[in-house]
């Protein structure tokens, strides 16, 4: 018979779980960029918002691990986990508010290859909220890691698609580079789902 030497604290998987629909209602917003009567600036203002109520939750964590004296798993991870989560809400704000401080609304659309790397945001944020709850039994995890996985590299499928596009002569100079940064964040956020994914099955191996 196997003995649990650590509690299980609730509050701990409720953070994360209320982390990672934070990051399904950001990534549902980022989505409307791709609407025909899109308001960029009330999607960059609206994911504002949710990246402030992200780093709510995640100084509530901190919070709640440093009142805690024996976590369900080692606190470090649950630091890296709760940060790397808040990471993907920094990118996802961070693509609505360059898309708006650049000017980018004024393009007839924005090209079909960025809103395919938002789908993949969108996927990776409905993936990560699912598995949030397999946290505490640390069971039935592996899908979501392997799917995660498939989900960056058409991230960085798409990403590749996105640069040939920008530097096809399509666009003038300026506007590749502004377009280009977006890409980036858009990226980075593909990645920061994947390094959440990381860090959970490094935890699940750990406490297997």
């Amino acid at each position: 018979m196997r003995f649990k030497l650590r509690p299980s604290e609730d509050a701990f998987y409720e953070f994360f779980s209320r982390a990672a629909q934070n990051l399904v209602k950001g990534a549902e917003i980022l989505s409307e960029l791709g609407l025909a009567e899109v308001d960029i600036p009330s999607v960059a203002e609206r994911l504002v918002d949710v990246e402030h109520d992200s780093d709510q939750i995640t100084h509530e964590l901190y919070n709640k691990i440093n009142s805690t004296f024996i976590t369900p798993f080692d606190r470090e991870d649950i630091y890296r986990l709760g940060s790397l989560l808040d990471d993907c809400m920094d990118h996802i704000e961070a693509v609505g508010s360059l898309v708006y401080l650049y000017g980018l609304t004024s393009l007839p659309t924005l090209p079909r290859e960025m809103h395919d790397l938002v789908e993949v945001i969108n996927e990776q944020a409905r993936v990560t909220a699912a598995a949030m709850p397999g946290l505490k039994g640390m069971r039935g995890l592996k899908d979501y890691w392997v799917e995660i996985n498939r989900l960056e590299n058409a991230g960085d499928r798409a990403y590749r698609m996105l640069l040939v596009r920008l530097f096809s002569g399509e666009y003038d100079a300026l506007t590749v580079l502004k377009m280009k940064e977006v890409a980036d964040e858009l990226e980075a956020a593909c990645d920061a789902f994947e390094h959440v994914a990381n860090t959970i099955e490094t935890i699940s191996v750990k406490e297997s």
